[in-house]
């Protein structure tokens, strides 16, 4: 038989004819008609938009914990809030405390409020 000929043939099979034909070789011949990993990147259909490395990060309070005080203070040295502005916005956690900030300060806030108790989530 051609090359043709077997292009002919599996082109008037069923969808599920197909799924048989391939598991029927994998087993005759002992391999996978799944794409190895290292060769799906290579692959064409496989490449998508580049993944972008998160820049910026929303610093969110989930829970303020049992020093409000001092969860209020670090919020206030954290932020140009004043201090009602910081005590409405731990009163109301979940709640943003900062966004749009770079991960080096995220995470230096993030340690801020923990020190105090506070449970903190980024973005």
């Amino acid at each position: 038989m051609k090359k043709e000929e077997i292009i002919e043939v599996v082109e008037k099979m069923t969808v599920l004819e197909l799924a048989e034909l391939v598991k029927a070789l994998e087993e005759r011949f002992g391999v996978s008609a799944a794409m190895p990993m290292m060769m799906a990147g290579t692959a064409p259909a496989a490449q998508a938009v580049p993944h972008e490395e998160q820049t910026e990060f929303d610093v969110i309070l989930k829970e303020v914990g049992d020093r409000k005080v001092q969860v209020i203070k670090a919020v206030r040295e954290v932020t140009t809030l004043g201090l009602k502005e910081a005590k409405e916005l731990i009163e109301s956690a979940p709640s943003l405390v900062k966004e749009k900030t770079n991960k080096i300060e995220a995470e230096e806030i993030k340690a801020k409020l923990e020190a105090v108790g506070a449970k903190i989530e980024i973005r």
